[in-house]
């Protein structure tokens, strides 16, 4: 992905001083994995862009309701820009308000901030409503203008620029099987309180919130799609196929060609490793660096045994243990092979999540 995403900021001159990347540097990653702030609940930023409903909306819902479709969520006035001149608006506020934030706090979570400095910009960009190439050079911009920093607008437009494109060309290359992949042997079905988006049934802060928020809103931020809901799936074994349509049904974002690279190789590892170098999953302290759940969940990211034993730091051993041998032969995961080795409960945390039926 990377050489391919430095083949699109020459392409399309974007972030390019001539030949050279602006600032010597093609990626500015490491400056955006800042946990959440401190004694703060929200990252205080404008709100971002509104929709106002209009007569249209209201015929749409009429005839859905008269379609008696299989729906879950819950209805509520719409979020996100679904015309062209929505998406301008959209756009608009997210560059004047919001992208000088983006990037420092990208990969964080904040239970009272669902958007906290994202563009939600990903509904119009699938929809075909705004060009990627619009929201890549207001970006851009913004930056030449001295409106926003350089790790904020590189962080953004890499997502646009590198990895949603990436994904849709993977989509096509690997063609129509690919969600046939399985290579874990993941055969778990999605447990009902999942599919029924139940967030309240479920106990660790983490995992309610973003079922929260796709049942509230149909939209996520990425790291609860990858390190939240992905890596519980990916501990729990769930089948990929049917994953993948829970995203792609599930998430207002979630069309057909966004969805099966990102779950399938990125989240599941379910191809073996033909997108991913690595399956994508931690214990609860990851969770707790980046997000601010774990301090009022009844489970202790520290705990992998017991009552209050974290489900993300149990399960990690427990996915770790499962896949061993792949996870041995690989550079990036072997030590967490060697540190399981060195646990002296670990027969018991195996037990214990076997059994588990409560999250």
């Amino acid at each position: 992905m990377e050489d391919f995403y430095r083949e699109q900021r020459r392409r399309f001159d974007i972030l390019m001083d001539g030949s050279d990347p602006v600032g010597n540097r093609w990626n500015f990653d490491e400056d955006n994995r800042e946990p959440p702030p401190k004694k703060q609940s929200t990252l205080g930023l404008p709100a971002p862009y509104r929709p106002r409903e209009d007569d249209i909306d209201d015929q749409v819902r009429r005839d859905l309701d008269r379609m008696s479709l299989d729906t879950v969520g819950v209805d509520g006035p719409r979020l996100f820009a679904v015309t062209p001149a929505e998406a301008r608006r959209a756009l608009t506020r997210f560059v004047d308000h919001r992208l000088p934030a983006f990037g420092r706090y990208e990969d964080a979570i904040m239970r009272d901030d669902w958007a906290m400095s994202h563009s939600l910009l990903s509904v119009p960009l699938n929809l075909g409503v705004l060009h990627p190439l619009d929201a890549v050079e207001a970006a851009e911009r913004a930056y030449r203008e001295h409106k926003a920093p350089l790790a904020a607008v590189e962080g953004f437009i890499r997502q646009i620029l590198g990895w949603r494109e990436y994904m849709w060309h993977l989509y096509w290359h690997f063609g129509p099987g690919y969600t046939d992949n399985n290579e874990l042997a993941a055969r778990t079905p999605l447990p009902t309180w999942w599919k029924d988006l139940d967030a309240d049934a479920v106990t660790a802060q983490c995992l309610h919130h973003a079922l929260k928020g796709v049942r509230d809103r149909g939209w996520t931020l990425h790291i609860q799609r990858l390190m939240v809901l992905g890596s519980h799936a990916l501990q729990r074994g769930y089948r990929p196929d049917e994953l993948t349509e829970w995203f792609a049904t599930a998430y207002v974002d979630g069309f057909r060609w966004v969805m099966p690279t990102n779950v399938v190789g990125m989240s599941q590892h379910a191809d073996g490793g033909l997108l991913a170098t690595k399956p994508y999953t931690s214990g609860g302290a990851y969770i707790n660096k980046m997000s601010d759940h774990c301090g009022d969940c009844d489970y202790d990211p520290k705990k992998r045994l017991g009552e209050d034993a974290c489900p993300f730091t149990a399960g990690y051993w427990a996915f770790t243990h499962r896949h061993r041998d792949l996870l041995a032969r690989n550079n990036r995961t072997r030590r967490a092979v060697s540190s399981m080795d060195r646990l002296t409960d670990l027969d018991a945390v195996l037990e214990q999540e076997s059994a588990r039926d409560r999250f």
